[in-house]
């Protein structure tokens, strides 16, 4: 028998607020969270601008020799698993901790580490590489310290799928809970990539906004004048569970996850096929399997990178999933205020989902301005919109082709 699974708790560190309550009220007042690289020098670098997290004293959080011995990502999400577990109130003295797991998803991991350690390695030779090197930099670190911290022994891993990896971490851990083989699962997704290699790759691939003079407006899915996506970082962890499990200890509930559906572009390494095809067949694989039709979704949060061929390609993927009605559905992109957080961005955006299906508010699409004919469809442009919500979606995809929608129920 499926059991149903519902959302109890949710952790973010992003650029626009390190809290869920200044999170939503940056989203729905279209507040943007891009700035001038304070990293590192960028001088020599083409792109200068991402959306760092700003306002967080790692001390006020971590152990400091533990900290020394994570990279960023670890840090952003082992902080924003904390902050899950406190908002869901769930004491893991009282819970069977082999059917609590953790699956996050990063779609890089250590970047800061490897480069780091590399100069260590070129400048001082190999004996002076850190012993830590490597336990720092693989991304399944992060489920691995989680799971030590509050003693979860189910399963236990992280998912790499480039931009769709925190959305296929979700999805997995859903299914795991509808299914019976856990009660609880912690799940989401980290990443901390401004670095001065993480920035030239991107940008040297030409898939990064170069619009320096103006930060602010920058990121601006589906407008016509869009030149690339900005870099963000950050953390997203939420915790499911089963709703009996939830409703036996007295939990809030936030939603109920649904359906998910994966699929896969099988066409190029980086770019989306041209009719979105593959993202069509994931919304529409998330909506089958929560029981639902197509004319039952009430908005759809973008994956809305500000790229010129994605953006055109998830408008082609809606139109190819709702048919006519792809005109009704309200859409908007998180992307637009946050930037892009690559391999946590599924869980990040699924947290903004939620928000938006408690609130009955759709957040804006901001910095959308001169309309693009190929992207002719209701972005809800820079301003919120109040609206019943009951049925939504959170879509990411991914750089290989690797597609994930979310369908997300108010919960009753």
């Amino acid at each position: 028998m499926n059991k149903r699974v519902v959302v109890t708790g949710m952790g973010i560190l992003s650029p626009l607020a390190i809290d869920l309550g200044n999170y939503w009220t940056s989203l729905v007042e279209g507040r943007s969270g891009v700035d001038y690289i304070t990293r590192f020098d960028t001088t020599d670098f083409d792109v200068k601008i991402a959306a760092e997290i700003k306002d967080l004293n790692i001390d006020d959080w971590l152990d400091k020799k533990e900290s020394r011995k994570m990279d960023g990502f670890t840090r952003y999400g082992v902080i924003a698993a904390e902050l899950a577990v406190k908002d869901a109130n769930i004491d893991f003295d009282k819970t069977d901790r082999s059917r609590v797991g953790v699956i996050t998803g990063s779609g890089i991991g250590g970047m800061e580490t490897f480069e780091k350690e590399y100069r260590t390695y070129f400048e001082k030779g190999p004996n002076r590489v850190s012993p830590f090197f490597i336990p720092m930099m693989i991304p399944d670190i992060l489920p691995g310290r989680i799971s030590i911290q509050y003693g979860c022994k189910g399963p236990n891993y992280t998912v790499i799928s480039a931009c769709a990896s925190a959305s296929h971490a979700i999805g997995n851990a859903f299914r795991d809970i509808k299914h019976g083989v856990t009660d609880v699962m912690i799940t989401g997704g980290s990443e901390a990539t401004i670095t001065p290699m993480g920035i030239a790759g991107f940008s040297n691939m030409k898939a990064l906004s170069t619009r320096n003079d103006d930060p602010k407006h920058a990121s601006r899915p589906f407008d016509k004048e869009r030149d690339g996506f900005i870099v963000g970082e950050g953390a997203a962890i939420i915790i499911l569970e089963s709703e009996e499990h939830a409703i036996k200890r007295g939990a809030k509930i936030y939603a109920e996850i649904c359906g998910v559906g994966f699929s896969a572009d099988a066409y190029h390494i980086t770019a989306p096929v041209p009719d979105g095809e593959g993202a069509a067949q994931a919304m529409l694989a998330a909506i089958a399997e929560a029981g639902v039709g197509t004319g039952e979704i009430d908005y759809i949060n973008a994956h809305g990178t500000s790229t010129p061929y994605n953006d055109k390609t998830e408008t082609q993927a809606i139109k190819k999933a709702f048919g006519d009605r792809a005109y009704d559905i309200p859409i908007s992109s998180t992307k637009s205020m946050i930037g892009h957080l690559l391999g946590a961005s599924g869980a990040a955006e699924l947290v903004a989902t939620i928000l938006c299906l408690s609130h009955d508010t759709i957040h804006p699409t901001i910095n959308y301005e001169v309309p693009d004919p190929e992207c002719d469809l209701n972005y809800t442009p820079n301003k919120a919109v109040r609206k019943e919500l009951n049925y939504v979606l959170s879509n990411s995809f991914g750089f290989g082709g690797h597609n994930a929608s979310i369908l997300v129920a108010k919960y009753r």
